[in-house]
């Protein structure tokens, strides 16, 4: 079995925190908690474990009748990685953040592995693929989200005046982008309705304010909440 040198060793301990600090620094210049020094340790930690996995144990397995599977070390990265990315992700109420972190942790994880068997091509060409999905889609993503967003209105009218038909008609939006149109009579005069909207972008949403108040019959209109995901309606 191979045995690594001292320099080879510190080479792919270097590379290891080189790697890691490029995707790092992605993360870091958005602020976030697991930035430079985080990928960096993690990647040198990962590359260590694939050091001493694949050539740690060639003493041993030198010995006669000693069987050892070396890989089983590397192995256990890939599950015990996940404990530190669980640590990035923030759930408040419906919305979760830090996925995308947790995600980069585990495969610089991956990288540190290849780096630490030796694998610099492997290593190199996925920290380039790495930083073109976390810089380069990123703003593709943003676009499509800002195409879909949901809306939630709370309109007042008077009684009748505001139908599904008429603010579909109004908004020049299909049927399907309605997604809830629910009305509650305030007295014999006055409806208060919440309409739920789908698949509808930013600039949409800037307009449709101003597009329902000039209807004929309401008097009251507002934005509720908005946003890429799905919003639910507390009243049912």
């Amino acid at each position: 079995m191979a045995v690594l040198s001292n320099v080879d060793i510190i080479e792919r301990l270097l590379a290891a925190a080189a790697f890691g600090s490029l995707i790092g620094f992605e993360r870091e210049r958005l602020l976030w908690a697991a930035g430079i020094r985080t990928h960096m340790l993690v990647c040198v930690g990962a590359c260590l474990f694939m050091i001493v996995s694949a050539f740690g144990f060639s003493l041993s397995l030198s010995q006669e009748h000693v069987v050892l599977d070396p890989s089983r070390v590397a192995a256990q990265v890939v599950s015990g990685i996940g404990f530190l990315g669980a640590g990035a992700i923030l759930a408040r109420g419906e919305i979760v953040r830090g996925l995308t972190t947790a995600a980069s942790i585990w495969t610089v994880a991956a990288i540190g592995l290849a780096v630490g068997g030796g694998l610099y091509f492997a290593a190199g060409v996925s920290t380039a693929i790495i930083l073109v999905i976390l810089a380069g889609v990123k703003p593709l993503e943003e676009a499509y989200r800002d195409r879909n967003q949901t809306c939630r209105l709370r309109i007042e009218s008077q009684r009748g005046a505001l139908t599904p038909e008429l603010l579909k008609e109004t908004l020049a939006i299909r049927n399907g982008q309605i997604k809830r149109f629910l009305a509650k009579a305030r007295d014999t005069e006055i409806d208060d309705l919440i309409v739920i909207l789908t698949k509808v972008s930013s600039k949409d949403i800037a307009l449709l304010v101003p597009k329902i108040r000039a209807m004929s019959g309401v008097t009251d209109v507002s934005i509720v909440s908005r946003g890429s995901g799905e919003i639910r309606d507390a009243a049912t």
